[in-house]
């Protein structure tokens, strides 16, 4: 039996009624039905005897309760349905609220203010989450297509009275509102999508992580989105199973509990519970009739231990003595792999890591059985069609430190004997291997060797799942690059995202290779893409320049796109954000380049603004039409943002992809310069004299170059940036790719890795210049921004240094929220300052 907190009634909980007019838009019967808020949860009171539908509250009384500065004020939309299966009745509602706090600025969503989920069965009228301690769940009845445990469904989004006034601009602190949307999927049977939401804890400076839902019927959303998992508790990582009953999902314990734990939640019929697998914690892989899971993890795993960050470690094969282990809380390295950026800690020798291997288990439960035991790390699970076989991926020199080449493999291993057997063995990497519905055939990724096109194959398989015939190359003809491949139901094409120019969109291609179709358009970036096993329904989630990734559903033929989200709807209909104007130009040689401009908030024809480029990282990375809170927040500041795709960057074809190889720097400039005089010629509001430069990684290595080679720019924020090539090869974890872009080592190109670092040129810089910089960057470390800052002191250029602790290379992505929001604060206050405040003589035309 599952274990159900008790359900108690709070003091001075707000209470909520349905209207008139709402109880007769759904027809329910007579009697009270009671919303409270509490703990910033809706949650249905009172008994509705079983078989008689659901009550309805006549009294329109609101007594407002406070909670923090926010209080609840109106139920602007409740729908209460009457059950066909007997049970009580779901109740779903948006409630606004307005703030008594003068400073309280931004929205405050359920996660942040939600407190903990109360459970009990006893009490048909209690709102339901999933709670790991609890297991008890709402549950989805496949015969009537809708949820018949007693849910209220509270989509909340909390906007402040003065958002709704008068429109504004982006600020640096509305990331607390912005809500994410991803991890899409579809069930099965497409009666029902999963996705995690992600909202920001201001309060606690993290990230909360929720697994939603929505009904679909036919294809279409039915409903609203409604919470499947525990508000108070961290969820995401949603996965179904064949049959569409069972939804996996990673969720922690504890709040000291670091490592996601695996549940599985039934939810085909009213009555179940969530429970766990022994040995499962991790993304499960279901065979394709649902008897077994298989799931990879390294054998030691086990609970973390709170005194790895005093232990020191030894690398096996260190040549010097250890006095004494118990005094020594250092690191003894012997390998080059001993940092990874994101991992904010210094790795031990890769032999003393355990690798993760492929188990597998029984789906109703039973001894978990490992697979392998191989010297690699074990990816890329798939199922052969019978469930007798499984196929993944590997590198066998993984732990090669001199090895430069692509060697990832592709393995078959029997479900439950014999030893793994490797199917490839070409040059180069092939992986994200898929199986086709029929079974008779494997399609993979393939990337022959570095700065290479990746391809997707296919090839027949053989009745033992050996590869039968040689893979066919269906991508051949293509220019630009495949995603992971996906089947299309009937087994005849297979399916793939791809970016296109500014665009990411979903493609298929003919197992024949001779057409690709285009499924999705439009100026938008698709992603998270999910189908279900009919392949008549596709859901994934889409971003463009002003709205942030949302989930939509679609006919399998690409047609008919309905929407099924919009949690940020209520707080962009507060703001003003400007559209992306798409512009192009062509550079000496003939090549067209691509970017788009954003202008300022409340953008006056004839007012003179000040305008920033914007430079992505990569170098082969790719903006595009997605949102970007920096741009808006710039644009808001009063500046025109300038965004380009130059050489180097992806959805442009290979050769443009690596058109700058060899040349960094001294190539796409070209690009960055030319785009900037096409948007001075074409809006003559910008003022050429002030002009600013920002960018982060490989963008911020364009930053110092562009600023030490040219008189361009009056202002510059660069981010991780690259200064020193040769300093930075021996810090960073990612020496392999200026090996293949500047063709060789420091001490086999040192010329090369001088001409083109930055700090050779840095006595012509004149523009003042800020420089951010996370402490435990591995991939650009910080003694890089440390050089740069320290050359424009002796030279007297203004100039600031912004460490970041506890932050590695993807702060702007995946940082800590108010180290995240600090930076977009000093990015928008440097650019005011020296462009808007008191604009110097630093640039020339």
């Amino acid at each position: 039996m599952p274990r159900l907190a008790s359900a108690r009634r709070d003091e001075g909980a707000h209470r909520q009624y349905a209207t008139e007019e709402q109880r007769s838009q759904t027809g329910c019967s007579a009697g009270r039905m009671q919303l409270d808020f509490h703990h910033g949860l809706l949650w249905r009171r009172g008994q509705a005897p079983v078989g008689s539908g659901v009550t309805c509250a006549h009294d329109r009384s609101v007594t407002p309760r406070e909670q923090g500065p926010w209080r609840a004020t109106a139920l602007q939309e409740t729908a209460v349905r009457r059950q066909e299966s007997g049970d009580a009745g779901g109740v779903r509602g948006i409630v606004s609220a307005t703030c008594d706090d003068p400073q309280a600025e931004r929205p405050v969503s359920l996660a942040k203010t939600g407190g903990p989920a109360r459970h009990s069965r006893g009490d048909a009228g209690l709102l339901h989450f999933f709670d790991p301690d609890s297991r008890s769940l709402p549950m989805h009845h496949r015969c009537t297509g809708r949820t018949t445990a007693t849910l209220v469904i509270a989509w909340l989004i909390l906007a402040p009275a003065s958002a709704t006034a008068q429109h504004r601009g982006l600020l640096p602190t509305d990331f607390y509102s912005e809500v994410g949307v991803g991890e899409v999927a579809i069930s099965p049977d497409g009666a029902l999508v999963a996705f995690t939401v992600t909202t920001v804890n201001e309060e606690e400076n993290r990230r909360h992580r929720e697994v939603w839902m929505q009904e679909l019927r036919g294809g279409r959303p039915e409903g609203e989105p409604f919470r499947f998992t525990n508000p108070t508790r961290e969820a995401n990582a949603p996965r179904w199973s064949p049959d569409s009953g069972v939804l996996s999902f990673q969720s922690r314990r504890d709040e000291g509990d670091d490592a996601a734990t695996t549940w599985f939640a039934r939810v085909t019929f009213p009555g179940g519970e969530a429970y766990q697998i022994e040995g499962v914690d991790a993304a499960p892989v279901w065979s394709p009739d649902g008897t077994w899971i298989a799931y990879t993890k390294r054998p030691d795993d086990g609970a973390p231990d709170e005194d790895a960050e005093r232990a020191g470690w030894i690398a096996p094969d260190a040549i010097t003595n250890t006095l004494d282990a118990e005094r020594f809380d250092g690191r003894v390295i012997t390998s080059m792999r001993y940092k990874r950026d994101g991992t904010l800690t210094l790795r031990p020798h890769p032999s003393t890591e355990a690798k993760r291997q492929l188990f597998v288990v029984a789906a109703d439960g039973d001894v978990p059985v490992q697979r392998t035991h191989v010297a690699f790390d074990v990816g890329g699970l798939v199922w052969s069609a019978d469930g007798e076989r499984l196929y993944f991926t590997g590198n066998e020199l993984e732990d090669d430190e001199y090895n430069r080449d692509l060697t990832t493999d592709i393995y078959l291993v029997g479900r439950e004997s014999g030893d793994p057997r490797k199917l490839t063995s070409n040059p180069g990497s092939e992986s994200a291997p898929a199986v086709s519905p029929t079974g008779n055939r494997l399609a993979f990724l393939q990337t022959r060797a570095r700065g290479e096109a990746t391809n997707l194959r296919i090839v027949d398989l053989a009745a033992n799942g050996t590869f039968r015939g040689i893979p066919r190359n269906l991508t051949r003809d293509w220019d630009m690059t495949p995603g992971a491949p996906t089947w299309a139901a009937t087994g005849e094409a297979v399916r793939f995202l791809a970016g296109v120019s500014g665009d990411r969109h979903l493609f298929e291609v003919t197992v024949t290779g001779d057409l690709i179709r285009q499924l999705t358009t439009g100026d938008r970036q698709v992603g998270s893409v999910s189908t279900s096993e009919d392949g008549l329904v596709i859901a994934y989630t889409v971003t463009d320049a002003v709205s942030p990734a949302e989930v939509f559903v679609n006919r399998g033929d690409g047609t008919l796109q309905r929407r099924v989200t919009s949690f940020n709807d209520e707080w962009l209909a507060g703001l003003s954000l400007q559209p992306a104007e798409r512009l192009t130009w062509t550079i000496a040689d003939g090549t067209e380049i691509e970017g788009w401009l954003i202008r300022p908030v409340g953008y006056e024809a004839g007012r003179p603004y000040p305008m920033i480029l914007k430079i992505h990282g990569g170098p082969h990375g790719a903006y595009g039409n997605t949102f970007f809170r920096t741009f808006h927040i710039l644009s808001n500041a009063g500046f025109f943002v300038l965004y380009t795709n130059p050489r180097g960057s992806t959805g442009y074809g290979h050769a443009f992809t690596y058109a700058t190889k060899e040349g960094w720097g001294e190539i796409d400039s070209e690009d960055y310069l030319t785009g900037v005089d096409t948007a001075l010629e074409r809006y003559p509001e910008i003022d050429p004299t002030r002009v600013g430069v920002s960018g982060g990684s490989y963008g911020g290595y364009m930053t110092n170059w562009l600023t030490a080679t040219t008189n361009r720019f009056a202002a510059a924020v660069t981010s991780r940036s690259i200064t020193n090539w040769e300093s930075w090869y021996g810090a960073s974890d990612a020496q392999g790719l200026t090996e293949f872009e500047f063709g060789g080592t420091p001490w086999e190109q040192r010329e090369r890795y001088r001409r083109l670092s930055p700090i050779s040129y840095v006595e012509q810089v004149t523009a003042p210049t800020l420089i951010i910089h996370s402490e435990n960057d591995y991939r650009t470390p910080i003694g890089d921004g440390e050089q740069w800052y320290m050359a424009l002191k002796k030279r007297q250029i203004p100039t600031e240094l912004i460490r970041y602790p506890r932050s590695s290379h993807g702060l702007s992505r995946s940082g800590e929220p108010w180290l995240l929001v600090d930076r977009l604060e000093r990015i928008r206050s440097w650019f005011t300052h020296w462009l808007i405040q008191q604009p110097g003589p630093q640039s020339s035309r």
